[in-house]
């Protein structure tokens, strides 16, 4: 059975977007932690025409009570018409780890 806890994923097209993603949403208390991984080779087709760049990858630590509050943030903060936006499950973990990662996410003065 999964945890509380899932990973949430989005990308960019360079690391000052990244940074700023990852930076405001932990600052904000929507994820206890994000990832920024090293630029990857991301091809894709975009209005019908084949794209070939570097994407940075953002993965985003948080609960299930706090995913629809770091969705909807990311949505009005990231600069892509469609951003990516992946949800994973969370299977299982340290219990010291999950508790954190929910510690981390609860609004302040909870």
């Amino acid at each position: 059975m999964p945890t509380n806890v899932v990973i949430a994923q989005t990308t960019v097209e360079d690391e000052t977007q990244a940074t700023a993603l990852a930076r405001g949403a932990v600052e904000s208390r929507l994820a206890a932690c994000a990832h920024i991984d090293p630029p990857l080779r991301a091809v894709y087709r975009w209005l019908g025409e084949l794209q070939d760049g570097r994407e940075w990858r953002v993965s985003y630590k948080t609960t299930r009570d706090r995913l629809p509050a770091l969705a909807a943030w990311v949505a009005a903060e990231h600069p892509y018409d469609v951003p990516e936006w992946i949800v994973l499950p969370v299977e299982s973990g340290s219990d010291a780890y999950l508790e954190w990662v929910a510690a981390e996410v609860l609004p302040e003065g909870q």
